[in-house]
């Protein structure tokens, strides 16, 4: 048995800036970037026209937003302020560690979780009452390059995890991007019917009571 979580909303919530683009100008600033007057303009454009699905690293628009502005933002200026802009406080969501547990008492355990801002997901387990060792891969979609619900991303963690993607069950709280996992023969377990804190008992029907 092969099981992979979502993150954000699943396993953990989290506090996000609530301007994020004022947020990254201030980091921005603080490097010596030119922050252009226009800028909230500028980071609510798309600049990099990206296959349907695919992720494009929030770095990386900042950066094309600078551009479009004439504005460059030398020595990975646009990574150091995104990094430092999204710098969360998390809080580990109820029965978490028992449905981690419990995958792992039957199996491979994998992390699948839509994230734009690199080292967003590592800090966040750091902060998280998880234990880190559990996950037997941990895929991400700035890493691979597919958000949920495309097929590559679920695909990624499936090999992550040694598995066929049909195999695959997944857990998250949005049936709109975890649930692709159904398109594609597995299984969508949303944590608004079967609460973390449930994950076992469900494990335990699913498969008769056994541990295999």
């Amino acid at each position: 048995m092969a099981v992979s979580f979502d993150l954000f909303g699943t396993l953990v919530d989290v506090s996000y800036p609530d301007d994020p683009a004022a947020v990254v100008a201030d980091e921005l600033d603080a490097r010596g970037v030119a922050v252009p007057d226009d800028w909230g303009d500028a980071y609510r454009e798309v600049h990099i026209d990206a296959p349907e699905g695919a992720e494009v690293p929030l770095p990386a628009h900042v950066s094309a937003a600078l551009a479009s502005r004439g504005v460059d933002a030398p020595n990975n200026a646009s990574r150091h302020a995104v990094v430092s802009a999204f710098d969360p406080e998390v809080t580990t969501r109820p029965g978490a560690r028992e449905a981690l547990d419990a995958a792992a008492d039957r199996g491979s355990v994998g992390l699948l979780s839509n994230c734009s801002v690199p080292e967003l997901v590592a800090r966040t387990l750091i902060r998280a009452d998880v234990d880190r060792d559990v996950f037997d891969t941990i895929t991400t979609s700035v890493a691979c390059g597919w958000r949920k619900p495309h097929a590559q991303a679920f695909e990624t963690v499936a090999r992550g995890l040694g598995v066929n993607v049909g195999d695959l069950i997944h857990v998250g709280d949005d049936p709109r991007t975890d649930g692709g996992i159904e398109a594609l023969g597995g299984t969508f377990v949303d944590v608004a019917e079967v609460p973390l804190s449930e994950f076992s008992a469900w494990l335990k029907n699913r498969d008769g009571g056994g541990t295999d």
